[in-house]
């Protein structure tokens, strides 16, 4: 996980852009550029990054991603380059993925890999050097300062000092850009491999954001482990909020080899706030993080749990990204805005969360009406709207809020301020009460990347209402998140065993025991061997019927085949069909009648069984070994 992108200007016009920036700093950015807190366009439209990240320099051939990210309503994609640690990506590859980012209409954040842990990653380069790359690539750049963000380097410093230290290098890495002639926003990557858990990104970015003739940077913090709290969250976003310094969450994930970061609270709160994310990332990890992948090979189609919650889960990049306005770099031809809403109302304020209405704008310079804009009184965005109502979420307990609403139309174009209202969110909930345990769940419709869930619900009598539940592996890694009580696991590995559990969660946070586990085995993956997966087709009290218990041979053909399986304690077999049945203790062996032993290279065939059980008693059988 590391990035890094730069723009330039053809050497002719270097004096002149110097002269500019010395002359009349705060007008010499042109294209997308810093104000305030925000990121907005050329013509002023506030645009908030909603995307994820490619490792274009290690599958050049993959470009059909850039198209497939679009697909799936993210609004900027950020490209992995790198200038010769890995396969080195030339002027030629980058104007190529400049053009692709144009065609979908996303905003191209280009980022340099090489840097990643400088003084403490063997191979990794300066922030220095990285400048030399992006000046290499000037001719390329220049002209499309209203498409591209560069990234100056990812994950810039490791854990351990180097001389100099972040915010000299920071800093002279950003003079060096805007004195070779670049025009377009820059970000700049925390130390501590981009999580700044020292925070000299934080206490420095003053700094830093000074040292910007053009005021024209954005901090990009990357949230793993350090940040697996909302706590821990919040605390760092309201630092850069109160600094009133712009900040990206430039990489996230849902888990990681140091600790699991809060991917619900890292949405929730950029969305409330206006902050831009990115996702890590799209496809193609590996040395042991390859559960980060948001699709699997590549294909679109085959969304992970990560890439369900990132895509289209709650905050997710469908449901919040607005695409640019600006796109491709053509001018808008309507430059009328539209009228000015009416004052918002509140209703149905909670302690994080409101209601708001008013009355509808026209427009009339040809674009039409696109939506609305919700803004706090400080300028931060809180939200967008297609319709005339929008009802904010991820708000602060017990604090006054200001909003005002701005109409926009499909050129860009902003209204004036609507009148304001103010509201106060109720006090927190005092809810410290978990939910029930949920029951144990059941295993449908596994296959080989994939299962269907479901279990029995929980309740919850704190006050704060049940919100949901999550499931994990043994091993606690977090599979998916749902609202209800059945979840839909996908991304698993073929032909692997599948230990779960679900807990339960409640609006304030609190989360249930952990249920009991169910064990099932994914299908396929194997060569000569076979695998064996069961459905349990229907279950009442003390008992439940299998069927089918689906076996399916690998590549070799075979005239025989045997099925082992646990029955849970106390629960006994009371019958079988299609195959030949022994018990021992608890320990079941199926093998083959003889008229559907010989499977041939792929092929499958089935067997059933009842099971009694305890009245009361939920567990199934659902684990089985195949030979």
């Amino acid at each position: 996980m590391r990035r890094q992108c730069a723009l330039a200007c053809a050497a002719v016009l270097t004096l002149i852009a110097s002269l500019l920036v010395a002359a009349s700093p705060a007008q010499a950015a042109v294209g997308l550029r810093v104000s305030g807190r925000n990121i907005v366009e050329a013509n002023g439209s506030v645009f908030v990054i909603r995307g994820t990240s490619h490792a274009h320099t290690w599958y050049t051939s993959q470009t059909s991603s850039i198209a497939n990210i679009k697909a799936k309503g993210a609004n900027a994609v950020r490209v992995v380059l790198s200038g010769g640690r890995w396969p080195a990506n030339g002027p030629s590859d980058v104007a190529n993925v400049i053009s692709l980012c144009k065609a979908s209409k996303l905003i191209c954040i280009l980022e340099n890999h090489d840097t990643t842990g400088f003084g403490e990653q063997s191979g990794s380069v300066s922030l220095d050097a990285a400048v030399d790359y992006w000046i290499s690539l000037q001719s390329v750049l220049t002209g499309e300062e209203n498409n591209v963000i560069i990234n100056i380097g990812n994950e810039p410093i490791g854990n351990n000092a180097v001389t100099p230290g972040w915010t000299q290098a920071t800093s002279a890495a950003i003079q060096r850009m805007r004195t070779a002639g670049f025009q377009h926003l820059l970000m700049v990557d925390a130390p501590n491999w981009g999580q700044d858990w020292s925070f000299t990104m934080r206490d420095n970015a003053t700094t830093v954001a000074a040292a910007d003739p053009q005021r024209n940077t954005v901090f990009s913090v990357h949230m793993y482990g350090v940040f697996d709290t909302a706590a821990e969250i919040t605390s760092y976003l309201n630092a850069f909020q109160t600094a009133g310094l712009p900040l990206v969450i430039g990489e996230f994930g849902f888990n990681h080899s140091d600790g699991n970061p809060d991917e619900d609270t890292i949405m929730s709160e950029a969305q409330a706030r206006g902050i831009g994310y990115l996702g890590w990332s799209w496809s193609g990890n590996g040395g042991g993080v390859e559960y980060l992948d948001q699709v699997t090979n590549f294909n679109p189609n085959q969304l992970t749990s990560w890439g369900t919650r990132l895509f289209n889960g709650a905050n997710g990049i469908a449901s919040t990204a607005v695409e640019c306005t600006m796109c491709g770099g053509g001018q808008p031809t309507d430059t009328t805005p539209p009228t000015t809403p009416g004052a918002p109302t509140a209703s149905s304020v909670t302690s994080t969360g409101a209601s708001l209405s008013w009355t509808a704008s026209t427009d009339s310079g040809g674009s039409g009406l696109a939506g609305y804009n919700v803004y706090r009184s400080n300028g931060t965005q809180l939200g967008t709207s297609t319709t005339n109502s929008l009802a904010l979420t991820g708000l602060t307990p017990s604090t006054a809020y200001t909003v005002y609403v701005r109409a926009r139309d499909g050129a860009g174009n902003l209204s004036g301020n609507s009148s304001s209202v103010t509201f106060t969110t109720s006090a927190a909930p005092s809810d410290t009460t978990a939910p029930t345990t949920p029951g144990t769940p059941t295993v449908s419709g596994v296959t080989s990347s994939g299962a269907s869930l479901s279990w029995t619900a929980s309740t919850d009598s704190g006050g704060s209402g049940l919100a949901g539940y999550n499931v994990y592996r043994s091993n606690g890694t977090q599979l998916a998140t749902t609202t209800t009580n059945s979840a839909t696991l996908t991304g698993l590995s073929a032909n692997t065993a599948y230990t779960v559990y679900v807990r339960a969660r409640d609006g304030a946070g609190n989360l249930s025991a952990n249920s009991s586990s169910v064990t099932f085995t994914t299908t396929g993956g194997t060569s000569g061997g076979c695998t064996a997966t069961g459905t349990v087709q229907s279950q009442w009290g003390n008992g439940y019927v299998v069927q089918p218990v689906t076996v399916t041979n690998g590549t070799t053909a075979r005239t025989s085949w045997t099925v082992t399986f646990t029955l849970p304690s106390g629960h006994t077999l009371s019958g079988s069909w299609n195959a030949n049945v022994t018990v021992s203790g608890q320990t079941v062996t199926a093998t083959n009648m003889g008229y559907n032993g010989t499977l041939g290279s792929g092929a499958s065939t089935s067997f059933g069984f009842q099971v009694s059980r305890p009245n009361g008693n939920t567990a199934t059988v659902s684990s089985y070994t195949c030979a």
